[in-house]
This record gives structure tokens, C-alpha cells and sequence, in this order.
């Protein structure tokens, strides 16, 4: 369907958002943006490998991953894909890629075009949100509501520029806090306009694809670097086989019954699930980069930090996915997912175990156990929907 060069953004409500949305060509192509982002965070983190170099990492994950996020819920309400929006997304782009490049030294020297960066990003949403205000006017008191918080915390991140090394992240916190904090209390303006069920889902399992790419890069990466042997492409294997593993429990279940929650009033049960996508980004990015010390580590002793690193994240990864199944209403009744929860966080608790008690393991046996450990919650729900399907032929029949 051809468009004029420009368009008024308009609300996507009611029989708009029950119909199947989909992913446009221009969300597809925004989303190769963060898959640069993702790889540089993740070489990040590869080069400050400890608690500090961690804690380093979400400092930066975090507004990488909320630019995407209120891109995505934007688009799910406004979005019109003509050429004013198009530009912007442009503009959103490049200023992606500015944050990509100031992620290396974003918490030292570049901290500042990172600050900036992001700033810049939120205040093009700004102006989104004042178009779709202007001319959508029933979806007024919800843009003003996005404006006004999204502003205070853009202005802490303009103002922090000012403030010197490490008081500067003081105010980042601060501004995420906000930021994170409006969408949360826009309470019953989040219930008139609830996001789209289908579109949100297909948005954030786009994004799940692209951090547990960075798992299949380090694979890659770890063995292109060492030569081949028995022991390295083990490792490199059984390091795919977590990444599977995770593919197949997230979307063999994923799906928007936790949004319809909005509608009821629940709000905190969607943002719940929502939010939980952050440390489940944050876990499977930090997994990648786990894995691939696994592999450079076969030759040589495996480091204290690496051995936490791998486990801390896969144990984070099965510890969130607890939380999304424990919500998720169509895995069934509340038994079932209660028991699917349970296999998720026994997993996370060994997997710990590993790391803690795990010093004279070689890195191939502690990969191994730990892909044991995934592969089993793969099993395990194949058990699971057998039963139910059993269950459910005998009262058919």
C-alpha cells in the first residue's frame, strides 16, 4: 500500500489491537543496530571478565536495551512507517550505533558520548510521543504522561555530562530509575491503551534471537581462534547446545497471555513479564561470552572469574525463565507451571553449585554438566506436554 511522504501517527486501540501485528520491514532492519550494540557489549564484557566488569556490563546493557524497548512500544501504538517516522528511526540509528561505539570506554573516558547518545535517543522519542499527542487527542493523557518522565530523566543524562567520574552514574541510575519507573506507574492510562498482544511478543522473541546469536558468535570466534581438537570443538558443541537448550524453553511457551493482564488492571503482572526480559537479554548475552572463555580456556587453566561468569549467567538466564513460565497462563494450570519453574530453578541452583565447588573441574567437564543441566529442562518439558496431552485424550475420550 503506497503512502503520501508523511502522515499523523494514529492509535492502534481496540479491533486494531486484537488483529495479528507483525514485525514491519523497518522494525527488522532497527533491530540490525543492536545486534552491532549487543556484539560490542559483549566484547565488553569479554575484556573485564569479574564482578566489576559485570556490574560494568548491565551499567551498559541496560539503556541499550530500554532505547530498543521504547522504540518497540512507540511503534506498537503509532508507528505510520512514512517518511517523517522513517527519518527518525534513521536518526534513532545512527545514535544506536553512537552508543555502540562509546560502549568500549563508556564508563571511563567515553562516558560521556555515551550520556550523550542516549540522551539524544530519548529526546527523538520525546518528539514522537509530542506528534502522537498533537494529533491523536484520546491518546493525550497517556503521551504526556511518557513526555513529562521521559524528559526528567533525558535532562539527568544531559546534566550528568557536568558531574566528574563516578558521582556521573549516580545520575544515570537515577534516570533509569525514571525512566523504567513511568511506564510502571501510568496505571489506568496503560489500561485504555494496552499494548498490542501479538506485536510485542513477536518484538521482544526478535530480541531474545539476537542475544542468543552472540552465543553462536563465540562459539565461532572461540574455536576460530585455537586450533582444532577434540576437547575445543566439544566444548564449542555442547556450548550450542545451550543456547538451543534456551531457544527451545523460551519460545516453545512465549506468548502475550501476561499482557492480558493490562486490560483486567494487573499492570504489574505484564510489567512483571516484561521486565523480566531484561536479565533474560542480560543472561543470555553473558552466557555467550561464558561459553567462549570455556572454549579459550580448554588449553590453559580456567580462571576463578570465568568458571562465575558462565554459571552466574546461565543460572541467571534459568532463574528469570522461572519467573516468565511461573506467569505464563497458556503453559496451563497453575500446577504445571509451578512444576516447570520449580526444574527451572533446581537447574540455576546446580548450575551455582558449580560454580562454587567447581575449582577442579577442566572447563570441557564444567560445560558439559552445565548443558546437562539445560538439555534436561528441554526433556523435561517434552515430559510434561506428553502427560498433558495424554491426560487430555483420556477425559476427550
Amino acid at each position: 500500500m503506497s503512502k503520501g511522504l508523511w502522515e499523523p501517527p494514529r492509535l492502534r486501540v481496540s479491533a486494531d489491537n486484537e488483529e495479528e501485528r507483525r514485525a514491519t520491514w523497518l522494525e527488522l532492519f532497527f533491530d540490525l543496530i543492536f545486534v552491532v550494540a549487543i556484539a560490542e557489549l559483549a566484547h565488553y564484557l569479554d575484556g573485564h571478565v569479574g564482578l566489576s566488569g559485570f556490574l560494568g556490563f548491565i551499567a551498559l546493557f541496560v539503556p541499550t536495551w530500554w532505547c530498543w524497548l521504547g522504540s518497540t512500544f512507540y511503534a506498537t501504538r503509532f508507528d505510520t512507517d512514512d517518511l517523517g517516522h522513517r527519518l527518525l528511526t534513521l536518526l534513532q540509528v545512527a545514535l544506536v550505533a553512537a552508543l555502540a561505539v562509546n560502549v568500549h570506554h563508556g564508563l571511563g573516558e567515553s562516558s560521556t558520548g555515551f550520556a550523550l547518545s542516549y540522551a539524544a535517543f530519548r529526546f527523538l522519542l520525546i518528539l514522537q510521543y509530542l506528534s502522537a499527542g498533537y494529533f491523536v487527542r484520546a491518546a493525550r493523557p497517556l503521551t504526556n504522561w511518557y513526555i513529562r518522565g521521559f524528559a526528567i530523566s533525558a535532562f539527568l543524562w544531559v546534566l550528568s555530562i557536568w558531574v566528574p567520574l563516578p558521582w556521573r552514574f549516580g545520575l544515570w541510575v537515577i534516570g533509569l530509575i525514571v525512566d523504567f519507573a513511568t511506564p510502571l506507574t501510568a496505571g489506568r492510562l496503560m489500561t485504555q491503551f494496552p499494548p498490542s498482544l501479538s506485536h510485542i511478543p513477536e518484538r521482544l522473541g526478535l530480541f531474545t534471537i539476537i542475544v542468543l546469536g552472540e552465543s553462536v558468535v563465540a562459539v565461532v570466534k572461540g574455536v576460530a581462534q585455537k586450533e582444532w581438537d577434540i576437547s575445543s570443538v566439544a566444548a564449542a558443541l555442547l556450548g550450542l547446545s545451550i543456547a538451543f537448550s534456551f531457544w527451545w524453553i523460551y519460545f516453545d511457551s512465549v506468548d502475550g497471555s501476561p499482557l492480558k493482564s493490562v486490560k483486567a488492571g494487573k499492570i504489574r503482572i505484564a510489567m512483571t513479564w516484561l521486565y523480566a526480559h531484561l536479565p533474560l537479554a542480560i543472561g543470555l548475552a553473558a552466557t555467550g561470552v561464558g561459553v567462549d572463555q570455556m572454549i579459550a580456556s580448554q588449553s590453559g587453566v580456567l580462571s576463578i572469574e570465568a568458571r562465575w561468569l558462565f554459571c552466574g549467567a546461565v543460572a541467571l538466564c534459568l532463574s528469570v525463565l522461572a519467573l516468565i513460565h511461573l506467569i505464563t497462563c497458556t503453559l496451563g494450570t497453575t500446577r504445571r507451571r509451578k512444576i516447570l519453574s520449580a526444574y527451572r530453578l533446581g537447574a540455576a541452583l546446580f548450575v551455582l553449585m558449580l560454580a562454587a565447588a567447581g575449582s577442579g573441574l577442566s572447563s570441557l567437564v564444567l560445560v558439559a554438566l552445565v548443558a546437562f543441566a539445560c538439555v534436561l529442562q528441554v526433556v523435561l518439558n517434552l515430559v510434561l506436554t506428553r502427560k498433558a496431552k495424554t491426560i487430555t485424550e483420556e477425559v476427550g475420550g
